[in-house]
């Protein structure tokens, strides 16, 4: 498929303190007007990002001369400079990883108590949000009664977890939670959490800085909060005491201007930001953005941009605080001391957009908002960014474009799923009110929906509901069967419930291309839905006329969609509302007041027991909870050498978290299904409903039928082979063969392995196997930064090697040398590969423990060995260099 990106976007180089990054000297940074030397760079500011992590580093530990030094490692362009420790203000958690966090401090109370310490030592010492927003599903949709009744449906099969996090809610004093039904915690956040200050130590007051077990806590970024997602194994290392210790990472700075085009959404503007900066390759880089144009992005736009940061691999993308920002905390119900201390922390500290200080920076993209089209990405990554134009190329090569109706049958390019849906998007009012108007345009045209077309609308807060409803556009939305279905992630994590009967009659018939579209961040294959492999991003209101065509197979800048009943052509152009539409609209509606929400709770929720007690009584039977097995296994040590390992999978480039961690529904006939069966609990028919179950997770790690693995041949699916035997084998079955014959094993990859959601179960699940190494060309994050946490070495190939050049087979054999001595940052490991009948290879490989506390951490067990010292109060903290 051709793929587009923006044609006047481009990357300049920003002079960076010795320039041994090699940053163009002749390229002033921001601000500056002219000059290149040392002495000038030196008394630039620093950017706004690292000003916070280093104000909030001085209140977590006693390190003034470590910060100076990582100052100037900084400035010279140093990549391996000092660490720094810092301790995050808040923790957010959602409810499919929140729950498998909460399990692990409910098994540690357990240690703890047979170990002779209180079970109630184990406190969280970092305040805790958790929402609940991962476990409703769209089994109803298109009626009235579509939100009652997913609710039901959702509390029903989810007694078992919502009653453990009610006894969480009692046992852990400093956990806070959000009960189902109010919306996706990173909206959440944004509109009710999150503060731009908090008191710090003395009264002082500190940046509030966030982690979250949810890749996209980076939403909060727009408030000027810094905020990023992490394993959720870190998280709990954090919660019971431990800071995070972290190099001064390379900071990418966003100069935006212009003025963007009619017509273009802030879906739009954040789309092709991810194509432009995947393609620059920010992974590991905090964003941070300035600009004139900001005047043209509102807060919720900015919201958007931030939200989409894991998807171009950065860690963070920061916003200044202005004008704007304090609008929206006022709007949204803070109270006026919180908006007060916000503005004056942001004034003094150099947060405020208007701060006149010259900055420096790793590296400056220019962006203006003016090279922006009208686009779509996917399939199956966010950042392969297209015209709606390209995409119908693709699945109908052939087609007339000045036929005068579209195609009206279900062929390739089908439209299956169109979900109006995620915090990305629906946390914006601007988004929602012109899919609201592209709705009340077509029913006033007649047009309605295709009828194998899923329709569903899944908030991501109650406040973009109540904006609906107040101005009556949820009327036309229901009309065109755009219901609430619920308030959560929904059909952007893949609980998109059945498909419309004549949909499934199609795939069953061997019907391929479906598709599916959303208004949300993520679209890899068959994440949707398990029978979906082609999923695209747009915004809302594109969702709504995607709805109506029913095919992907169709331009809307060319084609219409249909006929009035005089015959004359309804065009893309009739149903999308204008910018001053919009505007006007707001402007009647009287939109500027506050739009401030508390969280509701509801009589499902009320009516689940809470039981009482320091530690939480683990039910036998149950396939939902189970106490995990990390604190009570043998402290595992770092290797000197691993010995004839042999591989388990053999993979390819861009494999995501969701490739890895179990995710979707559980097939009967799989591993995770057989053991169900066996344990009598069928009615689970998801992996996010079995978190807490370390049974299933790892019978259902590399399930993703949509892996591709070179030892199950052209193969589809959770396959492998195993040396000395015929035919494939499931991943799990592999695994058990080699445990019971105690061979190592390890899983080689290509480029960026890891992409994706901050799932933790992709590196548990990944050791429970018997995993000792990944080696792969290149990885991302936060994966990594979890390989590392639970003992699995993550080893990189140098450069010039590509995985599939090592022909690696099933009877190949891997030893790695080098593990043992003193161990550093980035340590050489020799790999040796032989294979029947080639010549044995020896390849150096890069150790990625990435800082010294990551190489402290796999001396001491990883981080489950460190969180049972934690839990017998026995752990200090680790040190720096």
């Amino acid at each position: 498929m051709e793929t587009t990106g923006p044609s006047q976007t481009a990357a300049r180089n920003a002079h960076h303190g010795s320039e041994s990054r090699g940053h163009d000297a002749e390229t002033p940074g921001p601000g500056s007007a002219s000059g290149t030397s040392d002495t000038i760079a030196c008394q630039k500011a620093l950017p706004r990002c690292l000003d916070l992590l280093i104000r909030n580093a001085r209140q977590a530990a006693d390190q003034d001369g470590t910060i100076a030094r990582a100052i100037a490692a900084w400035r010279e362009g140093e990549k391996a400079g000092p660490e720094i420790e810092i301790r995050p203000t808040r923790i957010l958690m959602q409810d499919t990883a929140g729950i498998a966090a909460l399990v692990d401090l409910a098994a540690l109370r357990d240690f703890a108590a047979e170990s002779g310490t209180p079970p109630d030592r184990v406190e969280p010492e970092v305040p805790i949000d958790l929402v609940i927003d991962h476990s409703v599903s769209v089994d109803k949709a298109g009626s009235s009664d579509a939100l009652e009744s997913n609710l039901r449906l959702e509390f029903s099969r989810n007694a078992e977890r919502y009653t453990f996090f009610r006894w969480a809610e009692k046992a852990f004093q400093t956990l806070n939670i959000v009960p189902p039904g109010n919306g996706i915690c990173h909206q959440i956040n944004l509109e009710q959490l999150a503060n731009v200050v908090v008191p710090g130590r003395n009264g002082a007051p500190l940046p509030e800085l966030l982690i979250g077990t949810d890749s996209h806590t980076t939403m909060v970024n727009a408030l000027g909060v810094l905020g990023w997602g992490v394993g959720g194994i870190e998280a709990e290392a954090v919660a019971l005491g431990q800071t995070l210790s972290i190099r001064l990472p390379d900071v990418t700075a966003i100069h935006i201007t212009g003025k963007r085009e009619p017509g273009i959404s802030a879906t739009d503007i954040a789309l092709t930001l991810t194509a432009t900066l995947r393609e620059l390759d920010v992974v590991g880089h905090i964003v941070e953005v300035f600009g004139p144009a900001l005047d043209e992005l509102p807060l919720a736009d900015r919201a958007t941009l931030a939200n989409m940061a894991p998807e171009y691999g950065a860690t963070s993308t920061l916003f200044p605080v202005d004008d704007e920002t304090l609008s929206y905390l006022r709007r949204n119900g803070r109270t006026p001391s919180q908006i007060r201390d916000a503005e004056k922390f942001a004034r003094d500290s150099g947060l405020w957009r208007n701060d006149d200080r010259d900055r420096i920076y790793s590296r400056v993209v220019e962006f203006d908002l003016a090279s922006v089209q009208p686009t779509v990405t996917g399939p199956g990554r966010p950042h392969l960014a297209n015209t709606p134009g390209a995409i119908a190329l693709h699945y109908s090569p052939s087609h007339d474009p000045k036929q005068t109706v579209p195609p009206v049958g279900i062929g390739p390019g089908v439209v299956a799923i169109a979900s109006i849906t995620s915090c990305t998007n629906t946390a914006n009012p601007d988004l929602m009110i012109a899919a609201g108007l592209a709705c009340r345009k077509a029913r006033m045209l007649g047009l309605m929906p295709r009828h194998w077309v899923k329709t569903s609308f899944s908030p991501g807060s109650r406040a973009t509901a109540t904006l609906l409803e107040q101005t009556r556009l949820q009327v036309d939305m229901d009309a065109l069967g755009f219901h609430v279905t619920g308030f959560g992630c929904m059909t952007c994590v893949g609980n998109s419930g059945q498909l419309k009967p004549e949909m499934e009659a199609y795939l069953d018939a061997g019907g391929s291309d479906a598709c599916a579209v959303l208004s949300g961040n993520r679209n890899f294959e068959y994440r949707i839905h398990n029978r979906i492999a082609d999923n695209y991003l747009m915004s809302p209101a594109r969702v709504v006329l995607s709805a109506l065509a029913g095919t992907m197979a169709f331009d809307p800048a060319t084609e219409p969609l249909g006929s009035a009943p005089d015959g004359t052509p309804i065009h893309a152009h009739d149903i999308l509302p204008s910018d001053d539409e919009v505007e006007q609209f707001k402007r009647a509606a009287r939109l500027n007041g506050s739009r401030g929400q508390t969280r509701v709770s509801n009589a499902l929720w009320d009516a689940l027991p809470a039981p009482d007690g320091s530690r939480f009584s683990w039910a036998d039977a149950s396939a939902a909870i189970r106490r995990p097995p990390f604190f009570n296994r043998e402290k595992p040590s770092l290797p000197p050498e691993i010995l004839d390992a042999r591989p388990l999978l053999v993979l390819g480039d861009n494999v995501t978290t969701d490739h890895i961690s179990p995710i979707g529904r559980i097939t009967a006939e799989s591993p995770a299904g057989r053991w169900l069966k066996s344990a009598n609990a069928v009615e689970l028919e998801s992996y996010g409903a079995c978190r807490g179950n370390h049974e299933v997770m790892m019978r259902g790690t590399f399930a993703h039928p949509g892996l591709r693995n070179a030892l199950a041949g052209e193969r589809t699916g959770p396959w492998t082979s195993i040396a000395g035997k015929d035919g494939l084998v499931d991943i799990f079955e592999a695994a058990e063969h080699y445990a019971a014959i105690q061979v190592p094993l390890v899983v080689f990859a290509g480029a960026n392995y890891g992409m994706g959601s901050a799932r933790d179960w992709a590196a548990k699940g990944t050791m429970l196997l018997g995993v000792r190494a990944v080696i792969a060309e290149s990885f991302e994050r936060i994966h990594r930064a979890n390989l590392a946490g639970v003992g699995v070495l993550p080893l990189q190939l140098p450069p010039e090697t590509k995985c599939a050049s090592l022909e690696i087979r099933k009877d190949t054999t891997v030893t790695l040398r080098g593990l043992g001595g003193t161990r550093s940052t980035g340590m050489p490991v020799t790999m040796t590969v032989d294979t029947p009948g080639m010549a044995s290879v020896i390849i150096t490989l890069t150790l990625r423990l990435d800082t010294a506390r990551e190489v402290a951490v796999a001396e001491e067990g990883g981080l489950f060995a460190i969180a049972r010292d934690l839990a017998l109060n026995t752990g200090a903290p680790l040190t720096r260099d």
